[in-house]
């Protein structure tokens, strides 16, 4: 999908593939099956909110034709904005289903962290807490021109300092390895810390000796790529045409994508991922430090893309024939010792809240033994009280000559084993009755079938 450049710009997704240089020495086979690999996101909690609004805006005819004709200050100011109110039904719908969605999502997260930080409330008050996202008007459930004005606003800020937040990390990255390093060598004994300092600035030397990297965006940066990359005589170097051959979207521009591929022969010189003294940390922070080279002296109108005519301009200046030559990260740290000071005493203090935490947890634990401990004890005793209840009421039972009853009460009976013979009350054997007697002389009955004799 090709999106307006100045859209792009302010979006800052500015190219949804993934720019690569073409590389003409490459087999056939190899160019049709080499496809552009998808971009990621933006880097922007709300991305795929974002993505999903300009795909569905794109699908109408008439904003799209607004979009071709508006300039940066247009979107810039909100004035773009205005024009939702003419689409289509079927895109208004599909932006307020895309709206619910993500304020569904957002009071999910706004959820998740309540719960991860036992905050307990009666009850949510999910408008007031929405107010913290910028990206969207919590207090309209349709999708309305506001929405997008704060869509293209908050994006358009968040993305610039986006860069910034980038270096901020590859330096917290950085004092964390040192750190690290520091700590490690303490915990050797005289010896083997001598030994590993020395291996460890032998590394750094390597890393130092490497080929001479040419200034980005200068002549012989670009002429390197036309030659090498795209295979073409370096004496019939032309920059529309170099231009045109790396705007791999065909959107008219170079983004920030396209841009940053044009320096992977520069960070192969003093990067490969197969030795041990090359960071792959480093290497992208110095491709972020080249495209930004580039868009400072480049890109004139600061919309962060590069149109024909800032690149064709910037051919003609001195710098590009006579540039500077290009400092690597190895010439100088990317932070001074105050700042690693104070990022370890910062680790320290979160070190210290941790131990804390790991106590109240450990004491909560041994808390919930005793607890677990006193209820097993209850448990015993409950049954053994059973027991012995039971016992007691088998036990009256018996005294009262009754007989003795089950589990749950009821009277059990057992047969007699053997019939005892009737005694009176002198212990002695009481004759049974005549007509008893008399029945017990009577003669058997004779078997029935037998033959008869005369």
């Amino acid at each position: 999908m090709n999106l307006k450049p100045v859209w792009l710009l302010l979006l800052s997704i500015c190219a949804l593939v993934w720019s690569v240089p073409i590389d003409r020495n490459a087999g056939t086979e190899e160019a049709v099956n080499e496809v552009p690999e998808e971009n990621g996101d933006t880097g922007l909690y709300y991305d795929r909110y974002l993505r999903e609004v300009i795909e569905v805006l794109e699908t109408d005819p008439h904003f799209r034709e607004k979009l071709q004709t508006a300039n940066t200050e247009d979107i810039k100011n909100g004035r773009l904005s205005k024009e939702l109110d003419l689409v289509s039904h079927h895109v208004r719908t599909r932006l307020d289903e895309l709206k619910r969605q993500e304020v569904s999502r957002l009071r999910m997260l706004l959820k998740a962290k309540l719960d991860s930080t036992n905050v307990q409330t009666l009850q949510m008050d999910h408008a007031s807490l929405l107010k913290q996202f910028e990206h969207l008007d919590p207090h309209n459930q349709n999708f309305e021109a506001k929405d997008l004005e704060l869509l293209i606003s908050t994006a358009t800020k968040d993305l610039e300092n986006y860069d910034a937040e980038r270096h901020e990390e590859f330096k917290r990255y950085e004092m964390l390895k040192e750190h690290e390093r520091r700590e490690y060598l303490k915990s050797l004994d005289q010896e083997k810390r001598e030994k590993e300092e020395k291996r460890l600035q032998e590394l750094k030397e390597k890393h130092r000796q490497h080929p001479r990297v040419n200034a980005p965006g200068s002549v012989a940066q670009l002429r390197e790529v036309w030659e090498e990359t795209d295979g073409l005589d370096p004496q019939e170097f032309n920059p529309k045409t170099f231009f045109k051959l790396h705007d791999t979207n065909e959107d008219g521009v170079l983004d920030e994508q396209e841009l940053e591929a044009l320096f992977t022969k520069e960070l192969e010189k003093v990067y490969d991922p197969k030795n041990e003294e090359d960071d792959m940390m480093e290497m992208e922070e110095e491709r972020l430090r080249m495209r930004e080279h580039v868009m400072k002296n480049v890109d004139t109108n600061k919309d962060r893309l590069v149109s024909l005519e800032e690149f064709l301009k910037s051919t003609e200046k001195k710098e590009f024939n006579n540039p500077k030559e290009w400092e690597t990260l190895d010439t100088k740290p990317a932070y001074t010792e105050e700042e690693l000071l104070r990022f370890e005493a910062e680790l320290r203090d979160k070190e210290e809240e941790l131990k804390r935490r790991a106590e109240t947890l450990r004491q909560e634990q041994e808390l919930l033994k005793e607890r677990g401990k006193a209820l097993e004890a209850q448990r015993r005793e409950y049954q053994q009280a059973v027991l012995e209840m039971s016992q007691r009421q088998k036990d009256q039972q018996a005294a009262d000559g009754q007989p003795p009853a089950g589990p749950n009460g009821e009277l059990k009976f057992q047969p007699e084993t053997k019939k005892e013979e009737d005694k009176d009350l002198t212990g002695e054997k009481v004759p049974a009755a005549p007509e008893a007697e008399a029945q017990n002389n009577l003669p058997a009955e004779p078997p029935q079938n037998l033959p008869s004799h005369t």
